[in-house]
């Protein structure tokens, strides 16, 4: 591959086995952008126009109605409501930015399949699913260190208010989700890995293998320098590598196991001792209260904060089962979320307010906060156990 002069600072041309690629580096909420796209694509009618864009996220864009299809008790029972949690963030802080000034989020992937379409070239999602990008990351994590990240993440989420429209520009030389994970990004090696390393293989492997002979690809600028360097080198990319969930480590299963076993054990040295009755009091009151904390901050139904008490200090001993998870169906079904909750997402997860108001997101937010509640309630309550055998 030889990269030839440069039409325009954000497009930079490639040949890669006699096909002219045209790398547009954009900002995701800029204005700017939006507008280069579409003239590049209506100006050099390209046979294929790549996007950074998986499926999902350009099935999202296709249909304006994608809320309605939600089934947040599937979510629930499928362990996904975290991921869902990290997804809204991400779409809140990219769509409260472009509110500020005017454009839909995204509005410059919007125009290349308007333009791909007036041109009649193909149009080819080229980045990897973000549900299979936020796994690989969150494998890579420790429970505290996901803990910081889902804080992190909301901390970011009021920064956005203070962003000035000339940062827009500098805002390219991050990825959105980048921008998002500033804080903790530098302490934790794999999310740079898995958000910019790896889809900047797995980006250029698509946009070099798109068809025709004129390609135009429209990527975040945080991915050109990686997207030029892995096309330059040529040597074969494993996308299928790429793709894979790394099994959840093996302490992580070891500790899901033992710390109830601890618990037991400490129970049963209870009995032998004469505090047995003391420790059962004292677990309960620690799993009960905070995990009922939980539940309360995340504003949920009288009969969801019951049931977050009740639970609690069943489901920290058993490895198969979370309090959040039972918390969130109770209030799924104490409050179950109605058609105009689903449209009225796209509003209402760009407020903190709208995140607690919105039947949909509030349940996401009991099942976290009551989840986080019985593990504070957990290790609170082991200090006092070993006080009480000792």
């Amino acid at each position: 591959m030889e990269e030839e002069k440069t039409m325009h600072n954000d497009i930079h041309t490639l040949t890669w086995e006699g096909k002219e690629i045209l790398l547009i580096g954009t900002a995701h909420v800029s204005r700017h952008s939006a507008e280069l796209v579409t003239d590049t694509i209506e100006e050099t009618r390209p046979d294929a126009v790549c996007v950074e864009l998986c499926n999902t996220r350009l099935a999202s864009i296709q249909d304006a109605d994608r809320w309605r299809n939600m089934d947040i008790v599937k979510i629930i029972k499928e362990k996904k409501s975290l991921m869902l949690f990290m997804n809204l963030l991400l779409s809140s802080f990219q769509k409260k930015i472009a509110d500020r000034f005017d454009i839909k989020p995204g509005q410059e992937m919007i125009n290349a399949l308007a333009s791909a379409k007036n041109v009649g070239a193909e149009v080819v999602p080229s980045d990897r699913e973000i549900q299979t990008t936020l796994s690989r990351v969150w494998r890579g994590m420790g429970f505290w260190e996901k803990m910081k990240l889902v804080f992190s993440m909301v901390f970011s989420f009021g920064q956005s208010d203070d962003i000035k429209e000339e940062d827009i520009e500098k805002m390219k030389q991050e990825d959105i989700l980048q921008s998002l994970l500033s804080d903790v990004k530098e302490a934790h090696p794999i999310i740079e890995k898995a958000l910019i390393d790896e889809r900047d293989q797995f980006l250029a492997e698509h946009i070099r293998s798109a068809p025709g002979e004129k390609i135009v690809a429209v990527v975040g600028a945080a991915h050109v320098p990686g997207i030029k360097r892995y096309i330059n080198q040529g040597t074969p990319i494993d996308v299928a590598a790429l793709n894979e969930i790394p099994p959840a480590g093996n302490t992580g299963k070891v500790l899901k196991w033992l710390i109830p076993g601890l618990i037991l054990l400490l129970f049963g040295l209870g009995f032998m001792m004469g505090t047995g009755k003391d420790m059962i009091l004292i677990w309960i009151l620690a799993n009960s209260v905070f995990a009922g904390i939980g539940a309360l901050a995340a504003m949920a139904h009288p009969y969801t904060i019951v049931s977050a008490v009740l639970a609690a200090p069943l489901t920290s001993l058993n490895p198969m089962i979370a309090a959040g998870w039972v918390s969130g169906l109770v209030e799924a079904t104490s409050r179950k979320p109605k058609v105009r909750d689903l449209e009225a997402i796209p509003h209402d997860i760009t407020s903190v307010k709208g995140f607690w108001r919105n039947n949909v997101t509030r349940i996401l937010l009991v099942v976290i906060f009551t989840n986080l509640g019985s593990s504070i309630g957990t290790m609170a309550a082991v200090p006092f156990f070993v006080k009480l055998i000792s």
